[in-house]
C-alpha cells in the first residue's frame, strides 16, 4: 500500500494541499517554502499511530510542533480546525480514507472529527454518542487506540509504520548513543538496529549495498558488523586501494557521505511503508547525487516502497528517468505556500518535452527570485 492522495488544511505553511501523489515523491522549493512541515504532516499520522508514542497528545505537543498554535497556519481563520487527509491505497484503487481535525481545547488538542472509510463504507465517524457523553475522549484519536481501532488496524498498522530519516553521521559515530530508547530518525539509533536485525537478513542486505555502493565508493570491498570489547556494536568496511594489503575501517573513520549512503540503503531495505527523506544530497559530490534516483528504484524494485524526498539538488533532478507527476512544486504565495505536481504546469511540461531535465523545468520555477512577482506575508 501507499498513500495516494494527501489533503492539509491549515497546516503550518498551508491553507489548503491537495496533492496526488505516486511511489517516489520529490518536493522542490526555496527554503522556507514549506517543504519539511509538508512531510511533517505524513511523519504526524505515523506518531499518532504507532504504540508507545504518546498518541495525539505527544504528537502535538512534541518538540517538532509545539503545539496547536505552532501547527495552525497564520493565514487561517480564527478556530479554524487543522486537517490531515490521507487516500491510501495499492497503485490504482483507494482502500482507505483517513481524515483527522483537530482544534485547541483547555487540557490540549482536541478531535473536531476523526473518519475512516474503507472500500466506500464508513468504518468511523466522530463526534459519536460516547464522545458526547464524555468529551474528555475527544483528547484521544481511535487511531492510537488498540481496544478502539479493531475495524480498522491494517490501515493504523500502515501507517504506524511510516519511518522519517534526516541522518547525522556526527551522531552516529557517538557510541555513548547507543543506549537510547526507540528509534531516532537523526540516525544515532542506526548502529544498532543493524546489529539487532537476524544475521541472516543483516549478511544479506549488507551484501546489497556493497553492490549498490561500487558506483560511490568503488574502492569499498567488504561490510560487516560487529561488536567491540565493550559490547558496542560498529559497522566497519574494507577497502581495496593502492596498498596491497587492503585495510579496514569502522563508522569512525567513513566519510559522512558514505555513513549517509549506507544508512539510506539499509533503511530502504528495513520496510514496505513509507519513507520520508530529508535532503539525502548532504555531504555527497554532484556525480554521485545524480545516482541516487537510480539507487532508490534498484534498492525498492523487488520490495516496493514509497519515498518522498526533499530536496534542494539540481543533480538529483538531473535524472530524466523522474516523471513531472512524481515532483511537487512547493512555492510561497501571498498567504502561506501552494503546491502543486510539475506535471500539471503547461509551462514546465513544455520545457520537458523541448528537451530539457527534470531540474531546469522546474528549480528555475521554485527559486527565490521567481517568486518576486508574488509578495510574501512579510513583504512591507
Amino acid at each position: 500500500m501507499q498513500i495516494r492522495r494527501l489533503r492539509l488544511e491549515n497546516w503550518k505553511n498551508f491553507r489548503s494541499v491537495d496533492v496526488a501523489l505516486s511511489s517516489r515523491v520529490f518536493l522542490v522549493g526555496p527554503n522556507a517554502a514549506g517543504k519539511s512541515n509538508l512531510l511533517d504532516a505524513v511523519r504526524f499520522l505515523g506518531d499518532l499511530a504507532r504504540p508507545g508514542a504518546g498518541g495525539l497528545q505527544a504528537a502535538v505537543a512534541n518538540e517538532r510542533r509545539q503545539g496547536i498554535s505552532q501547527i495552525r497556519s497564520l493565514h487561517a481563520r480564527a478556530r479554524s480546525a487543522i486537517v490531515v487527509e490521507v487516500e491510501i491505497g495499492d497503485a490504482e484503487t483507494t482502500n482507505w480514507t483517513y481524515r483527522l481535525e483537530i482544534a485547541g481545547g483547555k487540557q490540549g488538542a482536541v478531535v473536531a472529527r476523526e473518519r475512516v472509510e474503507h472500500d466506500g463504507t464508513t468504518m468511523l465517524d466522530r463526534p459519536n454518542a460516547n464522545d458526547r457523553d464524555d468529551a474528555a475522549l475527544l483528547g484521544q484519536t481511535h487511531l492510537e487506540q488498540l481496544s478502539a481501532n479493531g475495524r480498522f488496524r491494517p490501515l493504523a498498522e500502515f501507517l504506524a509504520r511510516i519511518s522519517y530519516l534526516h541522518l547525522v553521521p556526527q551522531l552516529l559515530r557517538e557510541p555513548q548513543r547507543f543506549d537510547l530508547i526507540g528509534s531516532d530518525p537523526l540516525g544515532s539509533d542506526f548502529l544498532r538496529r543493524v546489529a539487532n536485525t537476524p544475521t541472516k537478513t543483516r549478511e544479506s542486505r549488507l551484501r546489497a549495498i556493497e553492490k549498490a555502493m561500487r558506483v560511490a565508493v568503488p574502492s569499498l570491498a567488504q561490510l560487516e558488523q560487529i561488536h567491540d570489547k565493550a559490547g558496542v556494536p560498529h559497522l566497519r568496511g574494507r577497502f581495496e586501494h593502492w596498498r596491497p594489503n587492503a585495510g579496514w575501517q569502522d563508522e569512525r573513520q567513513f566519510s559522512d557521505g558514505t555513513l549517509r549512503l549506507i544508512a539510506l540503503l539499509w533503511i530502504l531495505m528495513e520496510d514496505q511503508a513509507p519513507l520520508l527523506l530529508e535532503e539525502p544530497e548532504l555531504s555527497l559530490n554532484g556525480a554521485i547525487v545524480r545516482e541516487i534516483p537510480r539507487m532508490l528504484h534498484a534498492a525498492t524494485r523487488k520490495r516496493p516502497r514509497q519515498i518522498l524526498v526533499s530536496t534542494h539538488s539540481g543533480d538529483l533532478l538531473a535524472d530524466r528517468g523522474i516523471a513531472l507527476e512524481e515532483i511537487l512544486m512547493v512555492t510561497p504565495v501571498r498567504q502561506g505556500s501552494k503546491v502543486e505536481v510539475a506535471a500539471n504546469r503547461k509551462d514546465v511540461r513544455a520545457l520537458l518535452e523541448a528537451g530539457v531535465s527534470p531540474a531546469e523545468a522546474v528549480l528555475p520555477h521554485t527559486e527565490p527570485g521567481a517568486m518576486k512577482q508574488q509578495p510574501l506575508p512579510f513583504t512591507a
